[in-house]
């Protein structure tokens, strides 16, 4: 794929979603952007950016998720987020018929807090991801629905799916969704590229299962400098490291595209679009669930692209 590809209509990325191979037992593995409790604002009183409810990556997840459902039929899905992170040991949600929420933000509205995304979780499912982890050689266990999630680095406490999934599944799927159990594993603490790259390959059986995998984050996240959440207002710094992504992504030689992918925190850029490198690793579990296959870049917005791995 040429780096030079953008991805940003609408009529552009719903043709790169119909271009995706339909192969329901062999899933792609998704990064995608999650956004932020912006996208869940009422209409009339959200900021009227590309990352708000009336924004191109609203637009995009509305699309996005019912077109994956109708391609890949999946049993299940399995999800990754910036916002839940554990040290050595990874958990795996196992809340049953209904999978509670985390608000794990403040300083919203009170019309934030009452977000309702309702769905179900699965046992079996949860306890094959943890068989999968240990038979990899990795630390795992089952996290009800009874226990704090542990870790997370914002200081947050309780059970449940955290904005980071529930924000952009409420715009992909609906705010009822109890048909497909959807269970979520932590990310490595550490923040390693290697580390939550494994975490991801550990998982490729899921994918000839007919599970959906999905890790979401950000490939800019600098709150310190809102200038940087837009094109129009981002320095050339963000720019420079928002190309340099898809460069990377894109490159066609497996193992080169790898270590171009993990030299990604050395670029210049990296610490200017992140202060803390939790929104970005997600990056390397979707590209580690998918490794072996190619890549395919689904949107190029600024900030918030969203790539297929394994395909």
């Amino acid at each position: 794929m040429s780096t030079n590809t953008s991805i940003t209509t609408q009529a552009e990325w719903n043709q790169a979603i119909k271009d995706l191979p339909t192969t329901p037992s062999d899933i792609p593995a998704f990064f995608l952007a999650h956004g932020s409790p912006f996208l869940a604002f009422p209409k009339h009183e959200a900021p009227s950016h590309l990352r708000g409810p009336t924004g191109s990556l609203a637009r995009f997840l509305q699309d996005f998720g019912p077109a994956l459902l109708k391609k890949y039929q999946p049993k299940g899905i399995v999800v990754f987020s910036a916002h839940w992170e554990t040290p050595k040991t990874r958990l795996v949600t196992d809340y049953g018929d209904e999978n509670p929420l985390l608000m794990d933000y403040y300083g919203f509205q009170p019309s934030l807090y009452e977000l309702k995304f309702k769905s179900k979780g699965n046992s079996k499912l949860s306890q094959r991801i943890v068989q999968l982890y240990r038979e990899n050689g990795h630390s795992a266990r089952t996290s009800s629905k009874l226990e704090p999630r542990g870790e997370d680095g914002r200081g947050f406490l309780g059970p449940g799916l955290d904005h980071g999934v529930f924000v952009p599944f409420r715009l992909m799927f609906g705010e009822e969704f109890d048909d497909i159990p959807i269970v979520q594993v932590s990310i490595d603490s550490n923040m390693s590229p290697e580390s939550n790259w494994a975490i991801g390959k550990a998982l490729i059986k899921l994918r000839q299962e007919g599970i959906l995998v999905i890790s979401g984050g950000l490939t800019i996240h600098n709150l310190r400098d809102p200038a940087s959440f837009s094109p129009d207002t981002a320095g050339a710094i963000y720019k420079e490291f928002d190309r340099a992504i898809i460069d990377a992504v894109t490159i066609l030689d497996a193992d080169e595209r790898k270590q171009a992918m993990v030299n990604l925190t050395r670029h210049p850029g990296f610490r200017a679009a992140h202060p803390r490198e939790d929104h970005f690793v997600p990056l390397y579990v979707a590209a580690g669930a998918g490794e072996g296959g190619g890549v395919r870049v689904i949107t190029t917005l600024y900030g918030a692209p969203t790539f297929a791995f394994g395909v």
